[in-house]
């Protein structure tokens, strides 16, 4: 899956606005260092550390910008009383520490400038402007919608004021979680971005939300368009690369944003959006070794943007394979900055306050009359999964996720997010009926029912499921005597014919078949039992 900007649910009804790409500080929370981790010293008085030497040019701009003259002449020479000084500079203590030191300078320093919005004629009208503003920064969204539609008709002309109006349509949408209405915000951002006179940030700013809205409704190559045109007009912006990159991710085209990547990299090589991206690419192509530093650098970085759960997974997964024993501390990482439950748990879409163990019984699932109908029928489920082997092999389709270092994997599905295969059930018809009795596994939108054939010499990767949200089914089929297991976290265990394993698979789990001959078992997931029925009903498949 590519990486992308958090959708809500494409296609759904808007009930959020918003990214979950945002950057997160590159502070640690304890224990012992991890790469990548930077800590900030403090003397034990509390007070942060004196200048340093790298610092001074820091000090330097802070006190031109702000006029201090008096003090410049004499820093150099170490002359200066910096009490006095920072005394006079204790209003500008931006980070809220009480003083003023290095770090609020930076801020200071790196402090965007207020984008400009209005044109010549807009700023004629700038205080009706700011009172149909007002109303919507309030929260007073239907007030400002009739205000800013007034606007629209006096002033059409008014790019504000239009901008106002898809800004009220947005924000309505969301309110009412109405993709009616977010369609309309779409098209007015669209006018906006048509009008004459727009200003160059104002034609950035609607262009950029009308594709943020675009992508939520799961309308990608409308994305992409939007995308694209931004490029186009402001070509040095290398943040809107980096977009449009996800964008073409966002429709599965892994080779031109690759390219968009590489552009990005050939002009900013330090830029970490665009690394930790271009390593998820290379590693989707299977290059592996590749993928690491891209990732790496990019996480350490700290850019916006890389602070993202599926780098953390995809580059201790990388380094899995190759051997690298670092792999589980990018994922202690992960899991300190919140993105895994634990260092084992790595899913990524789940639901908060699962129980959540490797391993179950029967008996703590609560689904002991399905396992005992699997353990009772399982002769009957064999023997049909036997007959489509036999008969229609192509039914059996190799695994397709990369999940192998090597051997041949194949699998039949009954079921896939809920819906039966009706083709496929043609082929065992009598486990189909058997299974329908079952709605905790047919109705698991976020699982499968399958046949899966590990054939010898096979070794799967560890590896974690995509979601905490179901527990798997293993009932033993064709089990060779030796040779066969799955580790799922730290325990080992083997099949057995006729008896049903059960695991948690967003725990890290590895398989290997080192038999003489094939091993056969069925599949089956199930909704994690303490899910209600109003989350079996609404979560989204997977």
């Amino acid at each position: 899956m590519a990486p992308r900007k958090n959708a809500k649910g494409g296609g759904g009804n808007s009930s959020s606005s918003g990214s979950s790409s945002g950057s997160t500080s590159a502070g640690s929370s304890g224990g012992s260092s991890s790469p990548g981790v930077r800590r900030e010293t403090k003397h034990k008085n509390g007070k942060k550390g004196g200048l340093s030497g790298s610092s001074f040019f820091t000090w330097f701009m802070v006190i031109a910008l702000l006029g201090v003259w008096t003090s410049v002449a004499v820093v150099w020479f170490d002359l200066v009383d910096y009490e006095e000084v920072l005394g006079k500079l204790g209003i500008y203590d931006a980070d809220g520490d009480g003083d003023f030191d290095v770090d609020d300078a930076k801020i200071l320093l790196v402090k965007k400038k207020k984008p400009k919005l209005l044109n010549k004629f807009d700023k004629t009208i700038k205080a009706e402007l700011d009172a149909a503003e007002k109303l919507r920064k309030r929260g007073k969204i239907e007030e400002a919608v009739n205000a800013f539609k007034e606007l629209v008709r006096k002033y059409p002309q008014s790019p504000r004021a239009r901008y106002g109006m898809a800004q009220c349509e947005d924000d309505l949408a969301e309110k009412r979680r109405s993709n009616e209405l977010l369609r309309r915000a779409i098209e007015t951002y669209q006018e906006v971005a048509s009008l004459p006179d727009v200003p160059t940030d104002l034609l950035k700013l609607s262009l950029k939300r009308r594709s943020d809205r675009q992508q939520f409704l799961g309308h990608m190559r409308g994305s992409l368009l939007t995308l694209q045109r931004l490029v186009q007009l402001f070509p040095n912006d290398t943040s809107l690369k980096n977009d449009l990159g996800v964008g073409y991710l966002l429709i599965g085209d892994n080779d031109n944003a690759k390219k968009v990547y590489e552009e990005v990299l050939s002009v900013t090589p330090n830029d970490g959006f665009a690394k930790v991206h271009y390593g998820f690419i290379l590693k989707a192509q299977n290059k592996i070794a590749e993928s690491i530093p891209y990732l790496k650098e990019g996480i350490e970085s700290g850019d916006p943007g890389t602070d993202d759960g599926r780098f953390y997974f995809h580059l201790g997964d990388a380094m899995q394979r190759v051997g690298n024993k670092e792999a589980y501390k990018w994922y202690e990482l992960g899991h300190k900055r919140g993105h895994f439950a634990s260092v084992w748990q790595r899913s990524l879409y789940n639901v908060n306050g699962l129980k959540a163990q490797p391993w179950w019984t029967p008996k703590e699932t609560g689904y002991t009359d399905l396992v005992k109908s699997l353990e009772r029928h399982w002769k009957l489920i064999r023997d049909e999964g036997l007959a489509v082997m036999d008969k229609a092999k192509g039914l059996f389709l190799p695994e397709d996720e990369n999940l192998r270092e090597k051997g041949d994997w194949s699998q039949f599905t009954l079921w896939q997010q809920g819906r039966k295969n009706e083709n496929a059930c043609k082929g065992a018809p009598k486990t189909c009926t058997l299974l329908e009795k079952f709605p905790e596994t047919t109705g698991c939108r976020r699982g499968q029912i399958k046949y899966s054939i590990m054939h010898p010499g096979t070794h799967v990767w560890p590896h974690t499921g995509p979601t905490n949200c179901r527990l798997r089914m293993h009932l033993g089929l064709v089990i060779p005597k030796e040779g066969c297991r799955i580790r799922c976290a730290n325990e080992t265990k083997t099949w057995e014919e006729g008896k049903v394993l059960i695991f948690d698979d967003s725990f890290e789990h590895e398989v290997w078949q080192d038999a003489s001959s094939f091993r056969l078992i069925f599949i089956v997931d199930v909704w994690h039992p303490e899910l209600t029925p109003q989350q079996r009903r609404s979560l989204p498949a997977i």
